[in-house]
């Protein structure tokens, strides 16, 4: 707790002086910059990226981009003297001379670029991006540029994102909202629960170029997820020639670990063919320790697990840009991983009036396993000069999975004699199959533009469990215990989104997403015994309606109104009725009739000097869903649930700060207030709580190519599971890089939770049981990368490609 503390203390430190920094730059009068740039033969320019710099230092001060007209302007700058840099692709790069800026406005001349002489494939653009950029819409995280993301799992980089949790069973939270959806490329992920969670870890850092926070998405995109989407967008190259790069890993943690990736492009003037492929192989362990009081009982268990995880992940693809207006494409990704989940548990059983110890269960479980997953994509994309743009996907999404399981459990006397045995052993096999198709149009309507579109998604999912008991080394089927689980959905959408600008201060976006769902979910048990939740049919349609509207007060203040209704249909996995034995007291069962949840999110945010965002947002949450702990008999187990209903009110503030030339920083702070009511057989839950967290990353120019990084997080009390509330929890990281060859390859060695207080703390009174729990996992580690980029360097505009799978894969657990 001590350490917690003083890492809260540095974080507040640095937040104080920031926002003084803050705080002065606001207090000084400052000065609106405008200008005009064309072309040489005095044509407007548009696109042109426009730099202006502080004259004393050449540090950069902001960054503005030509509109149509050639107009560009610079708002809230502090009086002194600067000079810009102008630059676009197939024109010279113009420097200005050093200027005077006075309030309350300066005028600057309008210039001319010239036309570069020489050919595209002559030139060479080099672009830094921030670490994280604030937008009206979404927060980015640029993962490339950091140098604490070295040698991490997808999975590790969510957990130090802004605004992001994941608790102790692997579910992630956004601003303290649950129901996150992840998507790939702008494609909604099907994965969920373990099977997202290994493929998390799997996917290297150096596969990432950015994820993106996107709280409240519009009609465009799928209804699903209630707290927003987390789009981890993939390196793909955008140059010309034959180039790639290739890069190298060593994680030490409790063991050491290891990731490397190769990525190659081709690309000239009419194709694009791209591919990469990366792979992860090593150890992670974890502890967790529970004591729970039931009843007159008192079970004391700790328990050491480790993942073992090899992991293959590839990509191939091609882009034909068959004229200047239609554009075919093809992609295959996909991983393979075999993996083993092993545990050993001790579990003390003591009579609680009399703290009478009776006995221990010596429990371990071992469960290797493997998950093939491979996603094909054919996709379309025509635009013309007009701006109107048409893009159609067809998706195929495959997904084997096999897992076994095999525990022994043995009861013991306080002396050590054994007193009796229970064997058991599964298999657990899963296959799933998702087809989809979608297609999205906008054209330019009424001064605004006009978008519409459709999707169909039809899932497959067949799993089977088969319990055994073991006895003298033979594997007995338990009929009652075993089963078939079979389900089937098919999702259908139309959407349509128009947004325009009134004025020279207003503008307004409005959509509205129609989705037709049936399901049928059929089990099979082995006993052939019909029971209420053998087969459970739905057949619904919802409204999603979404929109925003902006007002730009002045060039210091702009604000953002949104709104959206969402949807979070249950996981596969969770709807199969059946029960999954992790030892002899501890147990996850499923809930065929479990309901999807929906949600209303409200949110308005404030923009100062186009970079600090401040937002305040209420949601309101029905048939709210979550994992919850009960108890049956003397065993403990998890089941997906709905709750009556969740409310939260909440805020943030976001803003990067740069300090001088040498320093800049990113701070973000959010907290809400969360109700919930709900009421079961075992008991009512009234939860009212608050929680709050904070960002922070400083990156630090050190001169030489040599650049440090300073990054952390902290996550305030909070609720998982319904009824755990945690502990805070937080994690400094530090980091160094050196670039070398020309800037083409770069070392970077981090240390990660210096301070060793990300390990979680918990409590949980529900039902009359009473459990308190900790636990740790390898967040303390020591990482070296390298890295290397080869070839041309000469940059050519590609296409983000979002294909239709996603929202499908998202949900595979």
């Amino acid at each position: 707790m001590k350490n917690l503390f003083g890492f809260w203390g540095i974080v507040c430190a640095i937040f104080a002086f920031q926002l003084n920094e803050v705080a002065a730059q606001s207090a000084t009068a400052k000065a609106q910059i405008s200008g005009k740039v064309l072309d040489d033969k005095g044509q407007p320019l548009q696109a042109v990226v426009l730099r202006l710099q502080k004259a004393s230092d050449s540090s950069l001060v902001k960054v503005s981009v030509s509109e149509a007209n050639g107009q560009f302007e610079f708002l809230g700058i502090v009086p002194g003297k600067y000079f810009y840099a102008a630059s676009l692709l197939g024109f010279k790069t113009l420097q200005s001379v050093p200027f005077d800026v006075v309030a309350p406005s300066t005028l600057l001349p309008e210039f001319r670029m010239e036309t570069q002489g020489q050919k595209l494939k002559d030139v060479t653009v080099s672009v830094n991006r921030p670490l994280v950029e604030v937008k009206a819409d979404k927060m980015v995280l640029n993962v490339e540029n950091s140098i604490n993301a070295t040698g991490s799992s997808a999975y590790e980089l969510l957990q130090k994102s802004p605004g992001i949790t994941i608790d102790n069973n692997d579910n992630i939270s956004m601003k303290g909202k649950s129901g996150v959806r992840i998507y790939i490329d702008g494609k909604m992920s099907q994965l969920d629960g373990a099977a997202l969670t290994a493929f998390l870890r799997g996917l290297n850092a150096s596969d990432i170029e950015s994820i993106e926070m996107i709280s409240n998405p519009s009609a465009k995109y799928d209804a699903s997820g209630n707290a927003g989407i987390l789009n981890i967008k993939l390196k793909k190259n955008k140059k010309i020639g034959t180039n790639g790069s290739v890069s190298a890993g060593f994680t030490q943690g409790v063991t050491p670990k290891g990731n490397g990736s190769l990525n190659l492009n081709y690309r000239d003037q009419k194709k694009n063919l791209f591919g990469n492929v990366s792979y992860n192989d090593g150890i992670w362990a974890n502890t967790q320790e529970f004591n729970r009081k039931q009843n007159d009982t008192i079970y004391d268990l700790n328990s050491l697990s480790q993942w073992r995880g090899r992991d293959l992940n590839f990509k191939l693809g091609a882009d034909f840009f068959l004229n200047a207006r239609h554009t075919l494409g093809v992609m295959v990704n996909g991983m393979i991983q075999n993996s083993t989940w092993s545990s050993v548990s001790n579990t003390k059983i003591s009579y609680a009036p009399t703290a009478d110890f009776q006995r221990t269960l010596l429990a371990s479980n071992v469960q290797p396993g493997t998950r093939d997953n491979l996603n094909a994509n054919l996709n379309y994309k025509y635009s013309d000069t007009s701006g109107r743009e048409l893009n159609a996907d067809v998706d195929w999404g495959y997904f084997r999975g096999t897992g076994r399981s095999f525990q022994p459990n043995d009861y013991v006397s306080p002396s050590g004699q054994l007193l009796y045995q229970v064997i058991n052993r599964n298999n657990m096999p899963t296959d799933i199959d998702i087809y989809t198709a979608k297609m999205d149009y906008e054209q330019p309507l009424w001064k605004g533009k006009f978008g519409l579109g459709a999707k169909t998604a039809y899932v497959q999912t067949r799993n089977t469990f088969e319990f055994f008991q073991v006895l003298n080394g033979q594997d007995f089927l338990v009929a009652d215990k075993s089963n078939r689980f079979n389900y089937t959905e098919h999702v259908s959408a139309l959407y349509t989104n128009y947004n325009r600008p009134l004025g020279a201060k207003w503008s307004f976006q409005l959509g509205l997403r129609m989705e037709h769902t049936y399901s049928l979910g059929d089990l099979i048990r082995a006993d052939g015994i019909k029971q209420a939740d053998n087969q459970v049919e739905r057949n619904y349609t919802d409204l999603f309606p979404s929109g925003a509207l902006t007002y730009n007060l002045n060039p210091k203040h702009s604000f953002n109104l949104t709104y959206s209704r969402r949807i979070d249909r249950p996981t596969y996995q969770d709807l199969n009725p059946f029960e999954n034995k992790l030892d002899e007291l501890t147990y996850q069962k499923g809930n065929a009739f479990l309901r999807p949840q929906y949600t209303q999110n409200v949110e308005l945010t404030h923009t100062f000097l186009g970079m600090m965002n401040t937002s305040i947002n209420y949601s309101y949450v029905s048939d709210f869903s979550t994992m919850i702990t009960d108890t049956f008999r003397n065993a403990t187990y998890i089941q997906q649930r709905n709750l009556a209903t969740q409310q939260i009110i909440g805020f943030s503030i976001g803003t990067p700060i740069p300090i001088n030339s040498w320093w800049n920083g990113y701070l973000n702070l959010w907290g809400n207030h969360q109700r919930f009511d709900g009421s079961f057989q075992s008991g009512a839950i009234n939860l009212n709580f608050e929680t709050y967290g904070a960002y922070m990353q400083q990156t630090f120019n050190l001169g030489k190519q040599y650049q440090a990084e300073l990054s952390g997080w902290f996550n305030g009390p909070g609720v998982w599971g319904g009824t755990f509330k945690s502990k805070p929890q937080g994690a400094l990281d530090i980091g160094i890089m050196k670039q070398f060859w020309n800037k083409q390859a770069s070392l970077k060695i981090s240390y990660t939770d210096i301070f060793f207080t990300a390990p979680w703390r918990s409590t949980s009174e529900y039902a009359g049981t009473i459990i308190n729990g900790r636990g740790t996992w390898e967040s303390q580690t020591l990482r070296v990368f390298f890295s290397w980029n080869f070839g041309n360097n000469q940059v050519k505009a590609s296409r983000d490609r979002k294909t239709g799978l996603e929202s499908e894969k998202n949900r595979i657990k």
